[in-house]
């Protein structure tokens, strides 16, 4: 079957619109009901969203479709991302589902969903659920008196939070810190200065006044400008910059630089090597990561596993290959000793840790590596998979890998969440990759007006 319905992280796209209608949200709730639907005992959902405006309406609607087929709900409320996947393991929940569409914007919706054990679904079980929605008649409703009941939960937010603390090194006291969080006007806006402030840190508020309309807007782990100018402004020592739904974390030296997923992952990496806790010899990242990671690591006689993008693929060669640290360049990191997928203030935590640990500022310990230059373009067309496949688009990326040679890397792929196409491009020399880059987008078609 082709999954046209799962991107790379769920289902996403406008509210409102196709496929992210209340009407779809209950053929969802419906299928992943049926699909998880086992054993003797009432079987049970979590849901957790974001701050969206349309997270009430699908909010409603996935509760619908679940309690339509038999399975009683819980409503977590406004929750990160990662908080969904420990509760729903935590509380036995035979389903688990997130509302968000991540670091998109507000107009944006999502729907993510995690199995029993607290993990995001494979491949084949999200072709199962698909081909269920696409097929309703093959659905089966419970009778009148096995209907699914409803219950929202209140003391979520302080589970997580405990969870959270506990994930960080035994005894760590951030008295000594100065941090600028922004929560991205998103999920963590309680969360996350509340753990922050619990370990003792000096914590200045960004982005928590969530209005429905302001989620990612601006802010966040894709717009650190913000948090830039406050972690100097505030003469911190350290900003954190979460996304919507709280699962990715771009970080911010006292100086205003910013740190991404690669410096991050190359520190806790070094930090746990040193400590004997980095399981599997190395760290699992995307295609997307910088080559200089790749260096940094080899240097250090540790592996870097690529997969391709996507979070959920990063975890699946993690739990394959037995490796406890991997993530993405763009800021979710994953560790699987205390989290079932990417924890943005777990590994702030971490950052923090080794912070504290080393005594060295942060525009020096998260510099890890000298990233080699690297240039990422965004392109719409019409027909992404038509643009891939055409003659013009095919040498052009010829041309570009023969002139980049052993010292860099190309990578052309439409984007699993967005109608997009990404070209990126590494290389030593910053304007030969510049020129690659420009090549290829040239020869796109250009979308229509």
């Amino acid at each position: 079957m082709v999954r046209s319905l799962f991107g790379t992280d769920g289902v996403r796209g406008r509210a409102n619109t196709a496929p992210m209608t209340a009407e779809m949200a209950m053929r969802i709730g419906m299928a992943a009901g049926q699909v998880f639907r086992r054993g003797a005992h009432r079987n049970r959902a979590v849901i957790g969203k974001d701050t969206r405006l349309s997270g009430y309406m699908l909010e409603q609607a996935l509760t619908a479709g679940f309690l339509s087929v038999g399975v009683d709900v819980f409503l977590l409320g406004p929750i990160p991302t990662p908080a969904v996947g420990f509760l729903t393991r935590s509380m036995r929940a035979d389903v688990g589902v997130m509302i968000s569409a991540s670091h998109n914007p507000y107009e944006d919706n999502g729907i993510k969903l995690f199995g029993p054990d607290g993990f995001k679904l494979s491949d084949a079980v999200e072709s199962r659920i698909q081909a269920l929605v696409m097929s309703p008649s093959n659905m089966t409703l419970a009778d009148a008196a096995a209907i699914g009941r409803a219950k929202r939960l209140d003391d979520v937010q302080g589970r997580y939070i405990e969870a959270v603390k506990a994930s960080a090194p035994r005894g760590l006291d951030l008295s000594d810190l100065k941090v600028v969080v922004d929560c991205a006007n998103g999920a963590a806006y309680r969360v996350a200065p509340t753990v922050l402030s619990e370990l003792g840190a000096e914590v200045v508020r960004v982005g928590v006044s969530p209005d429905g309309f302001n989620i990612n807007g601006n802010c966040g782990s894709t717009h650190p400008g913000v948090l830039q100018e406050q972690v100097v402004a505030h003469h911190a020592h350290i900003g954190i910059c979460l996304d919507g739904d709280a699962d990715r974390v771009i970080m911010v030296a006292e100086n205003g630089q910013v740190i991404d997923g690669d410096q991050l992952m190359a520190t806790i990496a070094d930090q746990w090597m040193q400590a004997g806790r980095l399981s599997g010899g190395g760290v699992v990242a995307t295609v997307m990561s910088n080559l200089g990671l790749e260096r940094y690591l080899d240097a250090r006689k540790l592996r870097l596993v690529r997969t391709q993008v996507g979070d959920r693929y990063v975890l699946e060669r993690m739990r394959a290959d037995g490796y406890n640290l991997g993530g993405e360049q763009s800021g979710h990191i994953i560790m699987t000793d205390h989290a079932t997928t990417g924890d943005g203030l777990m590994a702030a935590l971490q950052a923090l840790a080794a912070l504290i640990q080393t005594g060295k500022p942060a525009s020096e310990l998260f510099r890890a590596f000298e990233p080699v230059p690297q240039l990422l373009k965004n392109v719409r067309v019409d027909d992404a998979t038509a643009a891939l496949d055409s003659a013009p688009v095919a040498r052009a990326i010829a041309s570009g890998e023969a002139r980049l040679g052993k010292s860099g890397r190309i990578l052309v792929r439409k984007s699993g969440t967005e109608p997009l196409i990404r070209v990126m491009a590494e290389g030593d020399d910053s304007d030969l990759v510049r020129s690659v880059v420009d090549e290829i987008i040239e020869a796109l078609p250009r979308q229509a007006a």
